[in-house]
This record gives structure tokens, sequence and C-alpha cells, in this order.
């Protein structure tokens, strides 16, 4: 059989992959090598179960070199760039470790980088989003190594693992319970340590805060702004946003701004579709029928 020279070449990326594993930085700590001992032990401290083998784990790897090639080439055709850094922070941050149900008790870490991306069942009716549209997300944020940024919205934890290493602080609410609790302890195994969750209702955003977030970031779709964020907001500050009703093709992405003289300015940017935000928001806009939430694959059996 004849091989051509970029399938030789990617092949030989793969074997070096497999060679030289991930290191994973830590602000704090000695950076941890990402293999697949890395993998099963750091799972098992954040209180999880994974039945993943070495040999999908290594096919793992090999899908996650492609996911890089596809990601940039979804950044250039959406935002005609791809920030370096956030790239970086991309490769840096293993995926597989945050594809998990936390209502099954499953691990579908096999699913990572799969393509066409999609979003992703973890369980109490939350969703993992496609890791383009996070990234797109996150680069329209603008995150300097200085900022302290606030996500609502936990959910997997991937999207704040993500801006956590791209930031000094980050803290991140989630208001589901079980789901906020359990996915707090996933974060200090990997040496993320500049990330702070708690279990609250994001429409009052983090008031304790001193200072207020340079970036916002709403993972959910709201009815309207929620003012406390935009009071919590810095001058310079950016929020990125999804407003509309919870049906497709009525929700569109905004990017909010506050300049030095604290007025705050906007920008429609592309239409989305998100799961709704619940909590105070559904009380002060009660919503009759939801209508049809984004399609969401549900791993239907475990990484074995």
């Amino acid at each position: 059989m004849k091989f051509g020279f970029y399938t030789i070449l990617f092949l030989g990326l793969i074997h070096f992959a497999l060679a030289n594993p991930t290191p994973v930085p830590s602000p704090t700590s000695t950076p941890l090598v990402w293999n697949f001992k890395a993998y099963l032990s750091t799972f098992k401290a954040g209180g999880r179960r994974t039945q993943l083998t070495q040999k999908k784990f290594d096919h793992v790897v090999e899908k996650r070199l492609a996911a890089m090639d596809n990601l940039k080439g979804y950044m250039m055709d959406r935002a005609g760039e791809m920030n370096p850094d956030i790239f970086k922070a991309f490769c840096d941050v293993p995926r597989e470790y945050f594809h998990y149900d936390y209502q099954k008790k499953m691990a579908f870490s096999a699913s990572a980088y799969d393509w066409p991306a999609r979003p992703w069942a973890i369980g109490y009716g939350s969703a993992l989003s496609d890791y383009p549209g996070q990234i797109y997300m996150i680069q329209l944020a603008e995150p300097e190594p200085t900022d302290t940024v606030l996500e609502i919205g936990t959910g997997s934890g991937y999207n704040i693992a993500l801006l956590s290493r791209l930031v000094k602080e980050a803290y991140s609410i989630e208001i589901i319970k079980p789901l906020g609790n359990q996915v707090a302890k996933i974060f200090k195994p990997l040496g993320f340590n500049n990330i702070h969750t708690k279990v609250g209702d994001g429409y009052y955003g983090w008031d304790s805060v001193k200072g207020g977030f340079d970036i916002i970031v709403v993972t959910c779709a709201a009815q309207f702004v929620p003012p406390a964020l935009l009071q919590q907001l810095k001058p310079h500050g950016r929020m990125i946003i999804p407003i509309g009703q919870p049906f497709r093709g009525q929700q569109v992405l905004y990017v909010y701004t506050k300049d030095s003289q604290g007025k705050v300015h906007c920008r429609k940017d592309v239409g989305v579709f998100f799961i709704p935000m619940t909590g105070q928001m559904q009380k002060e806009s009660p919503i009759a029928s939801p209508g049809p939430m984004p399609t969401i694959e549900s791993a239907k059996e475990s990484d074995q």
C-alpha cells in the first residue's frame, strides 16, 4: 500500500503525540503530564468512574489532532482568525476529561472530539456545548492574563477550565445543585487552582467578588440581560450572552461592553440555540411552553 506525503505526516504526528503526552499547565503547581495514567488518576480523584481503555484513549489522542485542524478551519470561516492563546488553551485542556454524565454516573470520553461537533447531555437537563461554539464565544470575550472572569452556567466545567488558562481568576455559578456540587471537585486534580465555583442563581451574579469582572460569559439563553450582571461588569468589561426565546431561530448572541464612563454598549453577533436560563429569569418572564430544546446527544453507553 502506498501512502501520500500528508498521510505519512499525519501518522507521524499521531506517533509523536502518543510518545510525548500533552503537558497540562497549572498556575500554581507543577504541570500535569496528560496521558492514560493521568486520565485514570484524575478521574478517580474527582470522584468519578471511567471505563475507557488504553486503546480507546489512544484513539481519542488521534481524534484530538484532527479536531485541532477542524477548529482552526471553523474559526477562520466564522471569525477570520484563530487567537493563538485560545487555541493553545484548547490544545492544553483535555476535553475528554469533561465528557461525563453526572446523573447516569457514566463517562463518554471517546466522543470528545467528534466532528461535526455537537452538544452532549451531562445529566439533570444540562448540556456540554460543542467545542467550536465555546471557543468562538471565548474569542469574542477577548480574555487577557490579568482578567477576572465570571461564567453563568458551569455545566460540565469545560468552558470555565478553558477560560482559567487564559485569565487570572475564573468564577463559575451553577444553578443545578447536584451537578454543581459534583463538578466543583474535578478541577483540583488537574491542578487548575484559579477556578472558583458555587451553586446558585446566576441571575444575581457573584456580588461578593471585590471589584467585579472583566468578562462575563453566559452559557444559557436569557430573555433579557440580568441587571446584576451589568452592575458587576467592570469599566472596559465584556459580556457575552445569548438572548431570546427558547425556540430555534429566536436567539441571538450579544456582545455587551462597558466604557470608562460606565456606559453600556451592545451589538448583535450570530444566531444561536441554547437551553434557557432558569431560576429568577423564568419568574421574571414566565413562558407557558418552553418549546423544543436544542438537539443534545445523550451517551447511550459508556466508553467500555
